[in-house]
């Protein structure tokens, strides 16, 4: 939900009486008597070694912080124990001997008073030199094909580089790198052992890694356990692994995931029986082990959405199974109805003059094993009745136009390593008609055919919740094969991750789209042709780029901004008051230029760039700091680098099973949204509080 709306400053000051209030219920720490409360840990003279690494280790801590300000507030101190310090020290030098710095020494824990009954702890380092590797060595493969020896030589080379500092813990990783190249490649019976000369005086480690290939295995009997009355065609349909195939721990791992995305299985194990010692043959049997799921769900919920364009209350209402008709097909529907307070919404606090229903109709059914064993044939109609509700100052007798809209699609999907795809044929057909009012007599049906093809490459360690990694994703729609529209959609991004600190992370989404239309857009590109009295064919135009064009703003864009907020703005007479008289009254008649009247049109040329420092306070709890820029153009490829529409704020996370639940509070920072002063195209969104801010909040990252 979005919200960017003028409320009086009383509102402000009822917020900061309620968590007063919030905090003397909760209570205050004291620091007991005779004892001290750690503010703060620092660490000096760490070169080598991460401070916050280092942090990690020791016992002693600061004391935690509520909503990362005040201390001593819902959480307890922290207090200092001197011998518990001591001991720290001692695991500092654990800690960096094991990281190759076999001189590292913890020479002092110095404490310093910060206040009454609170101090600082600075713990000191003297690192000295690093033992560095100087060599690498892996034995026991010389008689190994070309590509299998040269598999394993890479995976000692990645984990243990020359000249860096040796850590223990990248040894015995390596050890583990080096046989699973060697295992992977049909060598399931491979030992490899560990060793490493340390010179002292040179500072140089030499490492030997020494393998027991044994002969290449192959795969046994594949036996399935804990099916209970399931199927178990379907199981090794998806698994893909045959009797007598070489071994392969890969393979393994693929059928594992394989089995998992059937959506049937809570947990999948696959047990391959490496007996000792060998059999003779070298056959490797392999027991999967599953427990399954609950293969029907039913959902009923509810909800409301308040934000600056409207206010309404739905339900929900689904059910999901799993093994629907037998062979783990998937089927699941869901319905939400609404209702629609008009002219309610948050800058609009009045009573509701009009009600008006709307729904969601959803369905889909998937078919695992769709022309071979890992993709997934799938079909998904879906019907939905809502309101085309875009303008923040939409008065009552104003018409208001809704749309009976159906869209299925067909095709299927893949996942192949880290990379998805999606290949599938789309049709939405929308009818207009009228909540309120007479319809505009140029209107008519929006049908749009097309292929489309999504693309992801997931580098990302967690999907929930990722701190390092890289995701590439792209969405390219081809319009025209039927219908009544005929256009190129394509649409990139790039996500990066980067960790920071203690379990925080910098995280990056940059992502273009252009849209090349061949049948419609001359209302839009042409300022001229925006300000001519209503036709049928910028009706058309407007209507279809209600559908295809680009908007950005809102909870998972630019968060500064409410939702569709960054977009080519304009006049839409089938959207404004009908009568002569209404329109003089409110002075949004054809091709009026005032602000108040336009509303966002949708554009062809997208980009938008967010940047997120995401750090955790507490527990469950975390912060983030974001900036977030984007700009919509009415042109075709124009990057506007100077429509920067650049927000910036503060949020927080409270970390759930599903996902984190996420509130964002951007600030649209004055002088930096069009360099240069705004456009024709542009509008200034409602305040909050007075002050140029949106809020979002959702379930989930903002990306």
């Amino acid at each position: 939900m979005v919200a960017a709306f003028r409320l009086r400053y009383g509102a402000l000051l009822g917020l900061l009486g309620f968590f007063v209030l919030l905090v003397s219920l909760t209570g205050c720490a004291s620091v007991p008597k005779g004892r001290a409360a750690v503010d703060a840990v620092n660490i000096r003279g760490a070169r080598g070694v991460d401070e916050s690494d280092i942090a990690e280790k020791l016992a002693t801590s600061p004391s935690p912080k509520f909503l990362s300000l005040f201390r001593g507030v819902v959480f307890d101190y922290e207090l200092l124990d001197r011998f518990v310090l001591q001991r720290d020290l001692a695991r500092v030098e654990r800690f960096y001997r094991a990281r190759g710095y076999y001189e590292a020494r913890a020479t002092a824990g110095q404490i310093i008073e910060t206040g009454r009954g609170h101090i600082r702890v600075e713990v000191i380092v003297d690192e000295g030199l690093p033992v560095r590797i100087e060599h690498v060595t892996v034995e026991g493969i010389e008689a190994l094909p070309p590509p299998v020896r040269d598999a394993a030589l890479k995976a000692a080379a990645k984990r243990l580089p020359h000249d860096q500092p040796f850590a223990e813990d990248d040894l015995t990783t390596a050890e583990g790198d080096v046989r699973r190249a060697l295992s992977d490649r049909g060598y399931a019976y491979a030992k490899v052992t560990r060793a490493a000369a340390v010179d002292m005086v040179r500072h140089a480690a030499k490492i030997v890694l020494s393998a027991t290939p044994e002969k290449p295995a192959r795969f046994g009997r594949m036996t399935i356990e804990g099916l209970g009355e399931l199927p178990e065609a379907p199981v090794r349909r998806a698994m893909d692994i045959q009797e007598g195939e070489p071994y392969s721990e890969a393979d393994l791992d693929s059928a594992q995931q394989a089995i998992l995305e059937l959506g049937v299985f809570a947990s999948v194990e696959m047990k391959p029986d490496l007996r000792t010692p060998p059999p003779a043959d070298h056959v490797v049997p392999v027991t999967v082990r599953v427990e399954p799921a609950r293969l029907r769900t039913v959902r009923l919920g509810g909800g409301v959405e308040f934000d600056q364009l409207r206010a309404d209350v739905h339900g929900l209402v689904g059910w999901e199974s799993k093994n629907f008709l037998g062979g783990f097909r998937s089927f699941q529907v869901s319905l939400k109805p609404g209702l629609v307070f008009y002219p309610t919404r948050i800058n609009n606090l009045v009573a509701p003059e009009r009600f008006f229903p709307e729904e969601k109709l959803r369905a889909e059914l998937r078919q695992p094993g769709f022309l071979e064993a890992r993709t997934t044939g799938f079909v998904r109609p879906e019907f939905n009745v809502f309101p085309v509700l875009l303008n923040p100052d939409a008065k009552t007798p104003d018409p208001v136009l809704g749309y009976a809209e159906f869209r299925g699609a067909v095709g299927v999907d893949r996942t192949l390593w880290k990379l998805y795809a999606a290949l599938s044929h789309n049709v939405q057909i929308d009818v207009p008609f009228m909540y309120q009012g007479s319809k505009d007599p140029t209107l008519s049906n929006v049908v749009v055919s097309y292929p489309e093809l999504l693309t992801q490459l997931d580098f990302r360690d967690d999907a929930v919740h990722p701190r390092k990694g890289i995701f590439l994703g792209n969405d390219l729609q081809v319009a025209g094969l039927g219908g009544n529209v005929r256009d190129i959609r394509v649409q990139p991004e790039i996500r990066t991750y980067i960790p920071v600190a203690s379990k925080g992370s910098f995280v990056t989404r940059l992502s273009v789209g252009f849209l090349f239309p061949s049948n419609y857009g001359d209302a839009v590109r042409d300022p001229a042709r925006a300000q001519l009295p209503q036709d049928a064919d910028r009706t058309r135009d407007l209507q279809v780029m209600f559908f295809r064009g680009f908007f950005s703003g809102g909870s998972t864009s630019n968060r500064g901004y409410p939702f569709r907020g960054v977009s080519p703005h304009a006049f839409v007479p089938f959207l404004n008051p009908e009568t002569a008289a209404a329109q003089v009254q409110s002075a949004c008649v054809p091709g009026s230029t005032d602000p108040n009247c336009t509303i966002p049109i949708g554009g062809f040329t997208l980009w938008e760039f967010q940047n997120e420092l995401r750090f955790v306070i507490h527990g469950p709890l975390a912060g983030a700091v974001f900036c977030d820029m984007s700009d919509v153009s009415p042109q075709t490829v124009d990057i506007r680098l100077t429509h920067l529409h650049l927000s910036c704020g503060l949020g927080a996370r409270y970390d759930t099973p599903v996902g984190p639940i996420r509130l964002d509070v951007g600030y649209r920072i004055p002088g930096l949204q069009v360099l240069g002063g705004r456009t024709r195209d542009e509008k200034t969104p409602q305040d909050l509080f007075g002050i140029p801010i949106a809020i979002a909040f959702g379930l989930g990252e903002a990306f």
